[in-house]
Order: C-alpha cells, then structure tokens, then sequence
C-alpha cells in the first residue's frame, strides 16, 4: 500500500515538474512558430521594454508588459522611433499615420502580465 501511494506521488510530482516547465497553464499564442517558453525567455532576458517574437503570416509580432498601463506607451514609443504618429485608439487597435499612409497595431492581451502586439510586416517601409 505504502509503495502505491510513494509510486503515485512520485507520478504526480514529474508530471507536475512537467507541466510546470512547458508552460501550458499560459493561454495559447496566437502565432506558432515559436513556443510559449520562448516568447516568456525573450521578454524576461530582454532590457527593452517591447520584444519583437516572430515574423508570421504577413505581421511582425511582439511582445511587452502590461505594467499599469505602460504598454500603451511602449507601442507608442516604439511606432514613433519609426515615424508613425499616434492618432486614436479604439479598443484593442491603435490607429497611427505617417505622411498619407495609415496603419493599424492590434493588441491581444496573453496573461495577466503580457500583452502581444500584431503590426503589419510593411510598416517600417
């Protein structure tokens, strides 16, 4: 009995190391060509505050913290580094404009502590 009950914990504790590891407990990525573990490495070991993740279907994807509010900031700053002015928001987009040309950056909030941005793959042309 007692080595039934040693076998199953020790079931338990490596799927729970398991489980832990893969990081399946976040929600799923809208992209996939690259994994939940290494889109959470790339922010964690980055110093800037937005992470570019991956190139996919026709966006490029990033990702920054959502620390009271401060993301709203990051994806400004960042379009503004490449010449985009902000204009509006309405809801998860944000509508920006350089000379006659207009551009839409989605957001899509992952956790609780992350937010993914989706920009089309030509906006710093």
């Amino acid at each position: 009995m007692i080595k039934r009950i040693a076998i199953i914990s020790l079931i338990a504790v490596i799927l729970g190391i398991v489980a832990y590891n893969s990081r399946f407990y976040y929600a799923s990525l809208p992209i996939e060509s690259v994994s939940k573990k290494e889109v959470l490495q790339s922010i964690n070991n980055s110093s800037e505050p937005i992470v570019k993740i991956a190139n996919e279907d026709g966006y490029e994807w990033f990702i920054t913290r959502d620390e009271h509010g401060q993301d709203d900031e990051n994806i400004k700053l960042l379009m503004k580094e490449h010449g985009w002015e902000f204009q509006t928001q309405d809801g998860s987009g944000y509508f920006f404009e350089k000379e006659d040309a207009d551009l839409i950056v989605t957001t899509q909030m992952w956790t609780g502590k992350y937010v993914i941005v989706q920009v089309p793959q030509d906006w710093k042309e």
